[in-house]
Formats: C-alpha cells, sequence, structure tokens
C-alpha cells in the first residue's frame, strides 16, 4: 500500500512540473509575408497591418496606404498563401505557425485575393 501512495505522489509531483514548466501548454504561432519573404516564429509578428489567417480562414478587410509593409500571421498549422486575383499583384507563401511580410500594391484600389492551396479561402485588401 505504501508503495502505491508513493507512486501516485510521484506522478502527481512530475504532473505539477510539467503543468508548471509549460508542458502541457500548446503554442499557436503566426506568420507574416513579402515579397521578399521573411520567415518567423509566430511569436514574433512585428506590429502594423496584419492579415491574420486562422481556422482557414482570412480576417476582415484590410485598408493599407500604397506600398506599407503588411504582416501575414499564418495561426493554421498548414501552409497558406496570400495571392491577388489580380495577376503579378502579389503572391507570398506562408508556412504554417509562421510569420512572413509583403509589400503592398503602390496603385490604389480593391484587391480580392485567395489561398493558392484553398481556393475557397478568401480576403480582399483596400489600398487608398
Amino acid at each position: 500500500m505504501k508503495k502505491i501512495g508513493m507512486f501516485l505522489a510521484t506522478i502527481a509531483l512530475v504532473g505539477t512540473l510539467t503543468t508548471a514548466c509549460g508542458g502541457s501548454k500548446t503554442s499557436y504561432g503566426t506568420a507574416t509575408a513579402s515579397g521578399s519573404s521573411s520567415e518567423a516564429s509566430a511569436t514574433e509578428v512585428a506590429s502594423g497591418p496584419t492579415i491574420t489567417i486562422a481556422n482557414m480562414a482570412f480576417g476582415q478587410p484590410l485598408t493599407v496606404a500604397p506600398g506599407s509593409k503588411i504582416n501575414l500571421a499564418n495561426n493554421d498549422k498548414m501552409e497558406h498563401s496570400v495571392t491577388s486575383d489580380t495577376a503579378g499583384a502579389f503572391d507570398q507563401d506562408v508556412e504554417g505557425n509562421k510569420e512572413a511580410t509583403m509589400t503592398a500594391p503602390s496603385q490604389p484600389g480593391e484587391y480580392p485575393f485567395h489561398c493558392s492551396y484553398h481556393p475557397n479561402m478568401k480576403g480582399t485588401l483596400i489600398v487608398k
């Protein structure tokens, strides 16, 4: 009986230490994308305008100035892209749980975009 008590106490202690040290904590990251890709871990998303990718969807339309740097935060585990429906405007891949940056087009307008891997994912970038 004493051995069972010691065993249970040991398991409780290990569980407590694991939880206290973040062992049971799941970390979900973000991603950024740019014309020239710069990937980092999700916890390193820069401040500024951000398109967030989560649960197989893009966030609300984003309005930015022409030529602005835009953060892309991919909170999903799988790779996505931010691909303009207007050929050549922008096309940036973002690995799962990563970030990247991209540059907004220099011409004002509305730029619908999609994920080239998941065409049902759609969003809009407004440049003005």
